[in-house]
């Protein structure tokens, strides 16, 4: 490819890796990866090889978004003082959103990632590095948070005592996460664990044609993935809304995150991971707040902060968000009893 006949444009919404459009005739997709976030970029590329043989190898109609390789046949290249650059074909006729705008998307986005695990039921786990590890160990992620109440900022400690309370009396969430990684009824899988609408590419009807943004695909409980879509699909608003009451729980956007992972995932998912999809959200949520708050104690130093009180906003936002999901919990409950009944399309 002759550097004078591309065409270079940024591209996406992505807030970890720099992505661009490369056109000269034919289109790609360019990355550089964010090895201050990604430590193990070569462990990502071959997290990537393994899964794309698979693929060829069992399910060769699968769309499975592969690397190009370099010209040294790699796939993934270090350019000195610039970074990992890796390099996609671009999808033609295809579509992402930042943000899910109906039940259709959100059923279609949850059968993407249903299908994605189902699909990968025969790969060895053990094979996948941890690209980021620990990522959703909740148990560490309040080990954390109770460190940073002991070390954080004291007077920030005094603004958050509300969040810090919320968090602190509801950590049976964290108990109950110990619990199912110690039972056989939950088993590891390959998991996304980046499950936000914009990971889905859509056609122009609006129906899924494969999941992308490969680099946090790890061994994992389904919790993760069906707890991050709830996270992220259900409330109208986003984490970073400021008026609390327009946070709330959409029940059509479940009834569709719940149809659309079961079409695929029916089978594969014991009676007591059905039991648990609502804890699902919970896990999810109370993981952010803290995240978070634990973020806002330390003075911003991971998630950074455009304002004063950002992250503690932030993580009030997710402590809204969790209990309107725990206030309607019983009623979730039947709706996903019923769908383990049923394996009716989300119409």
């Amino acid at each position: 490819m002759e550097e004078a006949a591309c065409l270079v444009t940024p591209y996406g919404s992505g807030l970890i890796n720099s992505t661009w459009k490369v056109s000269n005739g034919q289109d790609f997709v360019l990355q550089r990866v964010n090895d201050a976030v990604f430590k193990n970029p070569m462990a990502i590329a071959q997290n990537i090889r393994l899964l794309s043989d698979y693929f060829a190898q069992h399910y060769p109609d699968y769309y499975f978004t592969r690397n190009i390789k370099t010209a040294k046949g790699t796939d993934i290249i270090f350019v000195p003082g610039q970074g990992w650059f890796r390099l996609f074909p671009f999808v033609q006729h295809s579509y992402s959103f930042d943000v899910v705008t109906s039940p259709k998307q959100a059923f279609e986005a949850a059968k993407q990632f249903g299908k994605f695990t189902r699909l990968l039921s025969g790969f060895d786990t053990k094979k996948l590095q941890h690209t980021i590890p620990n990522f959703h160990d909740l148990s560490l992620r309040y080990q954390q948070f109770l460190q940073a109440l002991q070390q954080g900022d004291k007077e920030r400690i005094a603004n958050a005592s509300a969040s810090i309370t919320f968090l602190q009396q509801h950590k049976a969430i964290v108990e109950q996460y110990e619990d199912l990684k110690k039972s056989p009824d939950f088993k590891l899988r390959v998991t996304h664990h980046d499950t936000k609408i914009s990971n889905v590419l859509f056609d122009v009807a609006d129906n899924g044609i494969c999941v992308i943004d490969l680099d946090t695909v790890m061994p994992g409980y389904f919790i993760s993935d069906v707890g991050d879509m709830m996270r992220t699909y259900l409330s109208p608003v986003s984490e970073e809304e400021k008026d609390f009451g327009k946070i709330t729980v959409r029940e059509d956007y479940f009834n569709a995150i719940v149809s659309g992972y079961l079409s695929e995932m029916q089978a594969e998912l014991s009676a007591n991971e059905k039991d648990c999809f609502v804890y699902a959200g919970k896990f999810m949520l109370y993981m952010q707040a803290i995240r978070f708050l634990t973020d806002y104690l330390n003075n911003d130093r991971y998630y950074g902060s455009a304002y004063d009180g950002h992250n503690l906003l932030r993580a009030a936002n997710q402590i809204t968000l969790l209990q309107q999901l725990s206030e309607k919990e019983t009623y979730l409950s039947q709706i996903v009893h019923e769908a383990s009944l049923s394996t009716a399309s989300y119409l």
